[in-house]
């Protein structure tokens, strides 16, 4: 693929960019050009001019920044399919406060601030679509975080609960009070029960009072297990994809 077929493709495919009219995305798109950085390479540095924001095609960006000690602090490692430093553009910031560096052999699309800030300025339709867009995936995003933080309250509860298992058996009895149990597993008593009554409701375990009985050993162990997984999906959805 070529780079104007490329770097065309990404134009009309890309949130910031899909809502605008042909001609508004022909002005918005001025300037913008596909580059590519060898491993090491910075791409600006901290206390440039912030004249344009990046998507990242493929490789890898550290975002960083010196301390008055000359500590280098990393904020972020960008991946493919994210964008960067579209934040400073909105908020009228004229220098980058960070410096952008591959770690590995990457390309990017390049697009200029001010054409791309100017045609907004001009639209506020475009504005009011790009505003929904973002608003529903921020709304989706929230809710991703409210159900990993639950499932990762539940994997603690089932991980505890293997801990227990004694080696001549399936069932045993709860050595501590449950409200103490959630709290040492740093979860609300509320949210041990719901999650107690989860485990129950999917034949994992059974509970009666203080007695637990492991109804299903394999298919405790692969829940337990679970948010490594889940946290890899959120990550994913975190990244600004060029299509939905």
């Amino acid at each position: 693929m070529s780079h104007s077929v490329e770097l065309e493709h990404i134009l009309h495919n890309h949130r910031l960019f899909k809502s605008l009219s042909p001609d508004l995305l022909r002005r918005a798109s001025l300037g913008a050009s596909i580059q590519e950085l060898a491993k090491g390479e910075h791409l600006f540095e901290q206390g440039d001019p912030a004249d344009a924001f990046y998507y990242l095609i493929e490789g890898q960006v550290k975002l960083s920044r010196l301390s008055p000690e000359g500590d280098e602090k990393i904020l972020e490692v960008t991946t493919p399919g994210s964008t960067f430093a579209e934040a400073l553009m909105f908020k009228r910031v004229p220098i980058y406060p960070v410096a952008a560096q591959a770690l590995k052999k990457s390309r990017l699309l390049r697009v200029n601030s001010v054409n791309y800030y100017a045609v907004l300025a001009e639209s506020p339709q475009s504005c009011l679509t790009l505003l929904a867009d973002l608003s529903v995936r921020l709304h989706a995003l929230v809710n991703e975080i409210d159900k990993l933080t639950l499932h990762n309250a539940a994997c603690r509860i089932a991980g505890y609960l293997l801990t227990r298992i004694p080696v001549d058996g399936l069932e045993y009895e709860l050595d501590i009070p449950k409200l103490v149990l959630a709290s040492r597993l740093a979860v609300k008593p509320e949210t041990f029960s719901r999650i107690i009554k989860q485990l129950c409701a999917e034949d994992l375990i059974r509970v009666k009072g203080n007695h637990i009985r492991i109804l299903d050993l394999q298919g405790l162990r692969d829940f337990s297990e679970s948010c490594a997984m889940m946290e890899d999906s959120l990550s994913d959805s975190f990244q600004l994809h060029q299509q939905d």
